[in-house]
């Protein structure tokens, strides 16, 4: 009797350090795949920052020119992102069931994809642009806010294609290309607003205009950049997608877009809902609009961090799936969000105990300094459901769906937390039930803390689901 119980204790301790080891190795190999393209994500941001701050150093028009353009060119450049994400899932599926021969054919169709969808968006931002003429602004910010969204346009197809190689990279499990390449497009940015914004170098000085230049040319030197790194790394050879030229197939090309568009629209959901909330905040004046970009800068800059995760859990799901490994996939979507989750957490009682702090390394103006702690506290609220819908979004990417999690991010944003948001926020007369005064950004804040929890419920209740249904037999198939 006491030799069976021994024996069943011993296997229980065994179970549990085996499982112990495998959550722990997951987590390695997470990470492994997660750090380079944080680094990269983080350098995409530091091209945003010197943007901002060296138009600033040129003038306050420059400056206001290069943020409207940006707003606007930023919008499109977030949606025509997720179009291209359909590469991820696909390229890893095949990757995981060993069929590399399959992948060469998905890039170079995806880069036809690129192409059309990319110029499809230079269009579509050029006339995006036509909303300056409706609002009242200098000659100077107008001129520069049209021009810079006309430079950085020409530079949307390179941006889509190189979209591609970024999927097809990080699906074969190489990130470190991605995050060098971002490192030196990031100092080329650097260079190239040093020489444009303020025209050095015999170039001649063209300010905010210049900003916009440098941005294109980077775009461009991302996709080449890539390119180089990838024909000269063996780790490539096996699915090189170079090695003969195709012409674009319809149902490919369309299998992609019906995959990737979906997961456009979210971005855009989410992309837009943030543009519509500054733009309504800025009816109250510099100090809540400038309280409101401190707290949406900062906790933007800490969201890098779950995406990155999320982006690398998409690959270790599709992998597992394409092998026709459901309970792995399985296994791995939930460590990947529970690693995620654990993070946010601690990011949020950092972000909520330093919360003054951070703002005054923004502002020295206390007025904004004190608005802007009080919104870091509700960006601290929101950092765990944030966490958990970007990672439970990309983890349901990885099984292929992509139209669900769309209806459950306009739920969230559209239906549940911009509406809150004007009644909590504006407290217009019209409204039946409105707190006694407008709560002006906080209640947009607060709103955004109500959106973003609706969405990780929702696309966590989706994962289960969708986790369950898995087959052995459905890993590659659409």
């Amino acid at each position: 009797m006491h030799g069976s119980t021994y024996c069943a204790s011993k296997v229980t301790s065994e179970t549990s350090i085996s499982t112990r080891a495998r959550i722990q190795a997951e987590i390695s190999a997470l990470w492994q795949l997660a750090w380079p393209i944080l680094v990269g994500q983080l350098a995409n941001v530091g091209m945003a920052v010197a943007d901002v701050s060296m138009a600033g150093h040129a003038s306050a028009q420059d400056l206001a020119g290069v943020a409207l353009g940006s707003s606007v060119w930023m919008i499109v450049v977030v949606t025509l992102m997720g179009i291209m994400m359909s590469v991820n899932p696909t390229v890893a599926h095949y990757v995981g069931a060993g069929q590399n021969e399959r992948v060469g054919h998905v890039v170079r169709q995806a880069l036809w994809k690129g192409l059309g969808v990319g110029a499809a968006a230079c269009v579509l931002a050029n006339v995006a642009s036509l909303v300056f003429d409706h609002m009242e602004l200098e000659p100077a910010v107008y001129s520069i806010a049209v021009r810079f969204v006309q430079i950085t346009s020409v530079g949307l197809p390179a941006f889509a294609c190189y979209r591609v190689l970024y999927g097809y990279s990080a699906s074969l499990n190489e990130t470190k290309p991605i995050m060098v390449i971002s490192l030196l497009t990031l100092a080329l940015n650097c260079l190239l607003n040093w020489v444009l914004i303020f025209g050095h170098l015999g170039f001649p000085q063209l300010g905010g205009v210049g900003c916009a230049w440098a941005t294109m040319l980077c775009l461009w030197f991302n996709l080449v950049g890539l390119f180089w790194w990838m024909r000269r790394s063996p780790a490539y050879r096996s699915t090189w997608p170079f090695d003969r030229f195709e012409w674009p197939h319809r149902g490919k090309v369309h299998r992609l877009l019906k995959l990737g568009l979906p997961i456009g629209v979210t971005y855009f959901a989410e992309s837009s809902a943030f543009s519509l909330i500054a733009l309504l905040v800025a009816r109250f004046g510099s100090t809540q609009v400038a309280a409101h970009q401190i707290a949406l800068n900062f906790s933007s800059l800490v969201f890098m961090l779950p995406l990155s995760l999320g982006i690398a859990l998409l690959t270790r799901v599709s992998q597992a799936l394409g092998a026709g490994d459901p309970q792995a996939a399985r296994f791995r979507s939930v460590v990947g969000v529970a690693t995620s989750v654990g993070l946010a957490l601690v990011s949020a009682l950092l972000m909520a105990a330093f919360n003054q702090e951070i703002a005054a390394i923004y502002t020295t103006d206390t007025a904004v300094a004190g608005v802007a702690s009080g919104l870091l506290l509700m960006a601290a609220l929101f950092q765990v459901s944030d966490a958990a819908q970007v990672s439970t979004s990309c983890a349901i990417r990885g099984y292929k769906v992509t139209r669900s999690p769309m209806v459950i991010h306009l739920t969230a944003f559209w239906i549940f937390s911009l509406p809150l948001g004007c009644v909590l926020g504006l407290a217009p007369n019209w409204m039946p039930w409105r707190p006694a005064q407008a709560m002006q950004a906080q209640g947009f804040w607060i709103a955004l803390v109500v959106g973003l929890t609706v969405a990780a419920i929702g696309l966590a209740l989706l994962l289960q689901r969708v986790a369950h249904q898995a087959r052995p037999d459905q890993g590659i198939r659409r």
